[in-house]
């Protein structure tokens, strides 16, 4: 009797983001392709002409981004259907990166290094960096891309388009996650599979509540205006998860948020190595599920849904309790659908649906991790910075 009832426990948290994940797939899609016009001007009564193409500023704040730092720029170059210019803020780095960026900027003058100012007390690095970025910028509608972003060509006017079409004040995209190393290829994915199932995307569209606040900050787009009204990236000076702190702040401030699919206009790889992977994932985590409030519904659904139905089903088959074996076998096959079309999807890699039990086990633990350590006073240390 306890093997079926814990069979059905886990049929039902397996079920719970295999149903909302389902759901979600068909509203969480890509802004639509546009036609692309190249440079065009109009003249009015007088004679004088106007651009008629949009305006973006792309930020990047950039610490010891030497290694791909050029690529990045040379991406956001390629830009089409927008007039643009880049800016990057060099956070003291000590390695190449203001000498790389000062050398496109002599060949293309649409390109900006701006030094960064010391960090101020109560301020994160990136949020600081991004808020001297948005003070720079010399047009009203910016991106703030994080310096490992790719950008496709289409990308800007494709963003530009959809937020104008839905009027919403900040606009996230989800990058292509390019992954490397076995614990990127199990970790990383997991991205999608707690956005999609957890998150009520018709919900959180049709409301402002921050309770729906979503986001990736690899990738935001918003206008001046709006930016201002949501009192900057002051007001989550002191955050290490923009992902999430930026958009309720904007709906703090009765302003509109959207999160879409970017697989087709950018990708990113985050993390090089292990230990960036974990050090990554372990640096934010009190700022989402690792909270006390979070933790222990996430730890019962999660674990209850990847890992329960495989305990349940070698205690089943042991016993021959064979209704369970048949229930905990159904939740085992839903606890993998999401993985399994997010795979097909998003283009990740299947090592990851192959170990997604090891894989949910990790990120719980880690997130309990991140939370004992936040009671000890640690702070995990990122590019050479606590803050």
């Amino acid at each position: 009797m306890l093997v079926t009832t814990l069979a059905w426990a886990a049929l039902v948290s397996a079920a719970i983001p295999a149903a909302m994940f389902l759901r979600n797939l068909g509203r969480f899609l890509p802004p639509p392709e546009v036609p692309i016009r190249e440079l065009t001007h109009s003249a009015d009564d007088s004679g004088d002409t106007t651009d008629q193409r949009q305006a973006v500023s792309l930020l990047i704040p950039a610490r010891d981004e030497a290694a791909g730092i050029a690529a990045s720029v040379a991406a956001a170059l390629a830009s089409r259907g927008v007039e643009i210019e880049v800016v990057v803020l060099d956070d003291h780095s000590v390695d190449a990166t203001a000498a790389i960026v000062d050398e496109i900027a002599a060949r293309d003058r649409r390109v900006r290094r701006i030094a960064g100012e010391a960090l101020p007390e109560g301020w994160n690095g990136k949020q600081f960096a991004c808020y001297q970025l948005a003070a720079a910028a010399r047009y009203d509608r910016f991106a703030f891309i994080d310096a490992d972003v790719r950008l496709q060509p289409d990308a800007l006017v494709r963003l530009v388009a959809y937020q104008d079409t839905v009027d919403v004040a900040l606009l996230s995209a989800f990058p292509k996650q390019l992954t490397g190393s076995w614990l990127e290829c199990w970790l990383i994915p997991l991205m999608h599979f707690i956005l999609l199932g957890f998150l009520p995307i018709d919900r959180m569209r049709a409301s402002r509540l921050p309770a729906y606040a979503a986001g990736c900050g690899q990738l935001f787009l918003t206008r001046r205006p709006d930016y201002d009204a949501a009192g900057t990236h002051r007001a989550i000076r002191g955050s290490r998860h923009d992902g999430l702190k930026l958009p309720a702040a904007y709906r703090a401030a009765g302003l509109a948020t959207d999160v879409v699919d970017g697989t087709p206009i950018a990708s990113c790889r985050m993390y090089q190595r292990a230990g960036e992977v974990i050090r990554g994932l372990l640096k934010n985590a009190t700022e989402g599920i690792a909270s006390p409030r979070l933790i222990i519904p996430f730890t019962t659904i999660l674990l209850g849904g990847a890992c329960l139905p495989w305990i349940t089903l070698l205690a089943a088959v042991g016993t021959a309790q064979w209704l369970a074996a048949v229930i905990a076998t159904l939740a085992i096959a839903i606890s993998y659908l999401p993985r399994v079309l997010a795979a097909a999807r998003f283009d990740q890699s299947w090592l990851g649906v192959v170990f997604h039990p090891a894989a949910l086990t990790l990120f719980v633990a880690l997130q309990w991790i991140a939370l004992v350590n936040r009671s000890l006073g640690r702070q995990v240390a990122w590019r050479g910075r606590t803050e």
